[in-house]
C-alpha cells in the first residue's frame, strides 16, 4: 500500500490588488481558496462590496449568462473563416467569439484542439476574447478553460511543454514531479491567456475496462491519488491557474463512457468513502478552487437515478454540506450523453442549477444541428420569472463565479503579454524538467528473457504496432541510439493481412518492437479497438524473433498476451515518453516507474498478474 505524505503546505495568495474603474472594483486583494475577498469593510457574510455592486447592476439575463462557458470555432476572436463562422452561426447565430460575447456576455470560453495553432496564436485569440468583454457594459473578464491534463489529453501541443499524464507521473511516485509539472503547464497556459485547467483527474481508477478514465486517472490507491491530486493542486496555484477537481462523485469504476451512456457506479456508500471520496477530500482541505462533476448514476448517493450534474442529494447534500466544499461546481460539458438521454436539453442547466452547480459547460447541439444555448439561457431565465429557481440561488453562483475572476488577477489585468511567449512557452528549462520527470515513469512490468537493457551498437529492429507517428517517433529514437529500424504500422485493429505483413517483416531481424494502445478493449464491434493488435503481438510472440512489447496507454494490455516475456509501460504516448522508453531500452535511464494499478487476469480478475507497485529495474 502507497504511504501518503503527511507534509502540508499553506497557500498564501500572491494576486494583488484588481482595479475596474468603470464598475468600482478598486483594491481587491486576492483570498486564500476558501476564503473570500476582504476589501476595505466586507459585506455581510464577508463578501465583496464592489463585486455586489456589479452583479446589482446586472440584468437577471447577463447574470445568467455569466453561468455559461462556452464552445466556439475557429482560431481568432474575429475569425472569418467560413467554416468556424458557419459553425458558430449554427451555435449562436453569430460569426466569432468576439460576437458572442458581444450578444450574449457569457462567462467564458473552452478550447478545444481545433482552436489551437501555436502559442502565439491562442495568447492573440485570448486577449481578443478579453478586448471584447472589457467593451461590454460591466466589463467582466472571460473565464478561458481548457482540458491541459498532460499526457494523452493536451489541447496545447509542442512547442508547448507537454507534460507526463496523471498514471506516468504516479509511475514515478513523486509529488514534487506532480507539482512542479502542474506549475509548469500553469505557467504556459496563462502565458497563453489561459487561466483555468479542467485537471487534476481525482477519479480513482479500479476499474481496467474503464473506457473513459484509465491513464488519465493517478491510479487505483485512494492514497496515491490524494497525494498527487493535491501536489498539482498546489502546482497550479503557484502559476494563477484555477485547477479543477474532477470528475465528482468519481468515475473510476465504470465500463460506460459518459459521453456516449450513462454510466452506473455500483459501490456501496462505505466503498464509496473508502475508495473515491478520498482525493475529493483532500482536494478541498487543499484549498481547490473549483469541481467538475460526473455524469454518473451513484444509488448509494442518490437512489433517484438522477446523474450526479444534477443530484441535490450529491452535489449539495454531500458536496456542499458534509464536504463543506464552498468554491466552484462545474458540470462536465452538457454536450454528453450522459446528461442529454432522459431530461431535455432545455431543462437540464434549470436542473443542475437547481441540484447546486455554478457553471454549466459547453451546451450541445440538438437534433437539427442547431446550438442549444439561447435557448437554454431563456429557460433559465424564465425559470428564475416563474420562481422555480430564486433569483437569490442564481446570485449565488454568480458571485462564486465573479470572486474567483478576482482571485485570479483578471479585472486587474486578464491578457497575455505576446511579446513574451517564446520566453515561457517551451522553454529549454520547462521541456527538461519534462523529459526528466518522464525518465522516471517509464515500468519495466516483465522481463524474463532478459532482453533488456539492449546491446549497444547497431541492431536490426523492427517497431510495429499501433500508431503512425508513435511507431515513427519510437522508430527514430532507437536509430538515434544506433539501430537500424524499421517501422511498420499496423493500426488499432489489424487484420489478417497486416498481421501477416508484420510477421514476415518479423523475421530474421535481432529484434521486434510491438506498440500496443489499449489492446485488452478487444470487442470487434463499433466504438471498441477490437481483437487485432492481442492477434498481433500473439502473431509476432510466434516468430521466435525476440519481442519487447511497449504499451503506450493502459497498462493492463499484457494480461491479453500474458506470454509476452518482455513488457513495458508509458502510459502515454508523447515524444517525452517515447523517449523514456527508447532510453530504458538501451540502458540510459533504469526503468523506475512502479505500477499505480493492479494487473489483473484476463479471464479470474480476482487474481493479481502485476500488483500494485510492481516493477524492475537493471
Amino acid at each position: 500500500m502507497y504511504r501518503p505524505r503527511t507534509r502540508r503546505r499553506r497557500w498564501l495568495a500572491g494576486l494583488t490588488a484588481a482595479t475596474l474603474t468603470a464598475t468600482g472594483l478598486t483594491c481587491l486583494p486576492a483570498a486564500s481558496a476558501q476564503a473570500t475577498g476582504k476589501a476595505g469593510r466586507a459585506a455581510p457574510g464577508g463578501k465583496d462590496p464592489a463585486l455586489l455592486r456589479i452583479m446589482r447592476s446586472m440584468s437577471l439575463q447577463d447574470k445568467v449568462a455569466q453561468l455559461f462557458v462556452l464552445q466556439i470555432h475557429g482560431t481568432g476572436a474575429t475569425t472569418d473563416d467560413p467554416a468556424a463562422v458557419a459553425a458558430n452561426r449554427r451555435l449562436y447565430g453569430v460569426d466569432n467569439a468576439a460576437q458572442v460575447v458581444a450578444r450574449y456576455r457569457p462567462g467564458g470560453f473552452i478550447y478545444y484542439g481545433e482552436n489551437v495553432t501555436g502559442p502565439a496564436q491562442v495568447a492573440a485569440f485570448s486577449n481578443g476574447i478579453q478586448r471584447a468583454a472589457a467593451a461590454q457594459p460591466h466589463r467582466i473578464p472571460a473565464t478561458i478553460a481548457t482540458d491541459q491534463e498532460g499526457g494523452i489529453v493536451a489541447r496545447l501541443q509542442p512547442p508547448a511543454t507537454q507534460s507526463p499524464g496523471a498514471m506516468a507521473l504516479a509511475a514515478g511516485r513523486r509529488t514534487g514531479d506532480a507539482r512542479a509539472l502542474a506549475a509548469i503547464t500553469g505557467r504556459e497556459l496563462r502565458a497563453v491567456g489561459i487561466n483555468q485547467d479542467y485537471a487534476p483527474d481525482a477519479d480513482v481508477n479500479v476499474n481496467p475496462a474503464n473506457p473513459v478514465i484509465g491513464v488519465r486517472s493517478f491510479g487505483s490507491d485512494p492514497a496515491l491519488v490524494s497525494d498527487m491530486v493535491t501536489a498539482q493542486i498546489g502546482g497550479y496555484r503557484s502559476a494563477g491557474v484555477t485547477a479543477t477537481a474532477k470528475h465528482f462523485p468519481g468515475h473510476g469504476d465504470t465500463t460506460t463512457d459518459s459521453h456516449t451512456g450513462v454510466p452506473h457506479i455500483d459501490h456501496t456508500r462505505a466503498e464509496w468513502e473508502r475508495l473515491d471520496a478520498p482525493p475529493f477530500r483532500a482536494a478541498i482541505r487543499h484549498g481547490v478552487e473549483a469541481i467538475m462533476t460526473a455524469h454518473i448514476v451513484v444509488p448509494s448517493l442518490d437512489p433517484s437515478g438522477d446523474p450526479a450534474t444534477l443530484s441535490r442529494p450529491i452535489l449539495t447534500g454531500i458536496l456542499r454540506d458534509r464536504l463543506h466544499y464552498r468554491g466552484l461546481i462545474v458540470t462536465d460539458a452538457l454536450d454528453m450523453q450522459g446528461v442529454r438521454d432522459k431530461y431535455g436539453d432545455e431543462n437540464i442547466p434549470v436542473l443542475a442549477l437547481k441540484a447546486g452547480a455554478d457553471v454549466l459547460l459547453k451546451p450541445p447541439l440538438d437534433e437539427q444541428g442547431q446550438g442549444v444555448f439561447p435557448r437554454q439561457l431563456a429557460a433559465v431565465v424564465a425559470a428564475v420569472e416563474s420562481g422555480e429557481l430564486t433569483e437569490r440561488r442564481i446570485d449565488e453562483s454568480v458571485y462564486r463565479v465573479l470572486d474567483l475572476k478576482r482571485r485570479r488577477g483578471l479585472f486587474r489585468d486578464p491578457y497575455a503579454d505576446e511579446s513574451k511567449i517564446a520566453r515561457r512557452v517551451g522553454t529549454p528549462a520547462h521541456l527538461a524538467a519534462a523529459q526528466r520527470a518522464a525518465d522516471r515513469t517509464t515500468t519495466l512490468v516483465r522481463d524474463d528473457a532478459g532482453a533488456l537493457p539492449l546491446r549497444p551498437g547497431a541492431r536490426d529492429v523492427l517497431v510495429t504496432g499501433w500508431g503512425v507517428s508513435t511507431t515513427a517517433a519510437l522508430g527514430t529514437e532507437l536509430a538515434r541510439r544506433g539501430a537500424t529500424s524499421t517501422v511498420r504500422e499496423t493500426g488499432i485493429n489489424p487484420g489478417p493481412a497486416q498481421i501477416d505483413q508484420a510477421v514476415a517483416a518479423a523475421r530474421g531481424r535481432d529484434l521486434v518492437v510491438a506498440v500496443t494502445n489499449r489492446a485488452w478493449d478487444i470487442k470487434d464491434e463499433p466504438g471498441h479497438n477490437g481483437p487485432g493488435q492481442m492477434n498481433l503481438v500473439k502473431a509476432l510472440l510466434a516468430t521466435g524473433t525476440p519481442v519487447v512489447v511497449i504499451a503506450v496507454r493502459d497498462p493492463y494490455d499484457i494480461a491479453w498476451f500474458p506470454e509476452a516475456p518482455t513488457y513495458l509501460a508509458t502510459y502515454s504516448y508523447t515524444a517525452e515518453a517515447l523517449r523514456s522508453a527508447a532510453k530504458a531500452l538501451f540502458g540510459e535511464t533504469d526503468p523506475r516507474g512502479r505500477l499505480p494499478v493492479a494487473i489483473p487476469d484476463r479471464d479470474d480478475p480476482a487474481t493479481v498478474l502485476y500488483p500494485f507497485g510492481h516493477g524492475l529495474s537493471y
